[in-house]
């Protein structure tokens, strides 16, 4: 249902996107605040072997955090989406520039996340993301959700 499809990205499309420029900014916080801590989560991480349970998965988060510093662009290109009941999921990819170990590296990740509704909030309760090679051709099919990262000051 497209209604649905709308509610969905009207609530987490924004959070999703301040959550991954503070991550990549070095807060792993608002990446926190959308996932679930109710079990059972999931973690297919691009850095990572997998990971199970609220706990796993936030430490990561931190870890992965503090890995990062500064931000220099980020866009969300969504290729597919789909909303139904209390689940949902999104497909997508993240194209980054970013000082990650002390390094500028631009990359692009392919992620795929899951939802669920809960006490009526959207949360993530799988992610799994991985490197894209350079040379992969992939079709823009649903648009770019950008947002142009000012360079992190000192």
């Amino acid at each position: 249902m497209l209604c649905e499809v709308g509610h969905f990205l009207a609530e987490m499309l924004p959070r999703h996107l301040a959550a991954e420029h503070a991550l990549c900014r070095g807060d792993a916080d608002p990446r926190s605040e959308t996932w679930s801590h109710r079990d059972p989560v999931t973690l297919f991480g691009a850095a990572v072997p997998v990971r199970r349970g609220w706990d796993d998965v936030s430490r990561t988060f931190r870890w992965l955090a503090g890995r990062f510093s500064e931000l220099h662009h980020y866009e969300f290109e969504l290729v597919s989406v789909g909303a139904s009941g209390d689940l949902a999921y999104s497909v997508g990819f993240e194209h980054k520039t970013v000082v990650v170990d002390g390094k500028l590296t631009t990359y692009t990740l392919r992620v795929t996340q899951v939802y669920r509704r809960e006490d009526g909030v959207w949360k993530v309760v799988h992610r799994h993301g991985d490197h894209v090679a350079h040379n992969t051709d992939h079709q823009d099919t649903a648009g770019r959700q950008s947002a142009e990262a000012e360079p992190a000051t000192a």
